[in-house]
């Protein structure tokens, strides 16, 4: 157990950061689901500039790596423009 008030800070801190990174992964894991198993295409568009957004929220946030994001936003787009 930490000994010092910046230690007990920092977990707690932590903490409150892992679960709010994980409740917006996960999120953004559902948005994409939801998104490939979309057959409207104009539906489709609208909710692909959301999760678009979202993406770039993580990624900035570094909760997924760039380059991940890139991946996802790429293939996403090419789900949107096949249907």
């Amino acid at each position: 157990m930490a000994n010092h008030k910046s230690a007990l800070k920092r977990i707690r801190s932590t903490e409150k950061r892992r679960v709010r990174n994980r409740y917006q992964h996960k999120t953004t894991r559902n948005a994409i689901k939801a998104l490939r198993d979309l057959t409207d295409k104009k539906e489709a568009q609208e909710m692909l500039l959301s999760v678009t957004s979202m993406i770039d929220k993580l990624a900035k946030k570094n909760i997924i790596h760039n380059n991940k994001a890139g991946n996802l936003k790429s293939k996403l787009t090419k789900h949107v423009n096949s249907l």
